[in-house]
């Protein structure tokens, strides 16, 4: 499903229809895979969930840094959204072939390089 993101400098915030099955399936499992970028250009990111706020109880700084970053806040749109807090544990990165070897950057939460 495809998603506007923030990034608070250690958490991807999302914003989403609470009641999608994408937002269901993230709450359920407690995790997810998140891939950002083109098919020659990717970010592939495990996360955890760490947060499931209702946007209208959410901080004012979760908020506005999804808003800015986003270009959308979903406070001003009406509708049932939440802000999943998601905390990385693994991320994948590559471009090329060449780089599959060393696509690891993260593991267990801790960066790689």
């Amino acid at each position: 499903m495809p998603l506007s993101f923030a990034w608070n400098g250690d958490r991807l915030i999302i914003a989403s229809e609470a009641t999608a099955v994408t937002t269901r399936n993230i709450v359920a499992s407690g995790f997810a895979r998140v891939g950002l970028g083109g098919t020659r250009d990717v970010a592939m990111i495990d996360v955890v969930l760490v947060g499931n706020v209702p946007v209208d109880e959410a901080s004012v700084e979760i908020a506005d840094r999804y808003a800015s970053q986003a270009d959308w806040d979903p406070r001003s749109t009406g509708g049932d959204f939440a802000y999943l807090l998601l905390r990385p544990t693994r991320i994948q990165v590559w471009r090329e072939v060449n780089e599959i070897t060393g696509r690891t950057v993260m593991r267990d939460g801790a960066w790689l390089v």
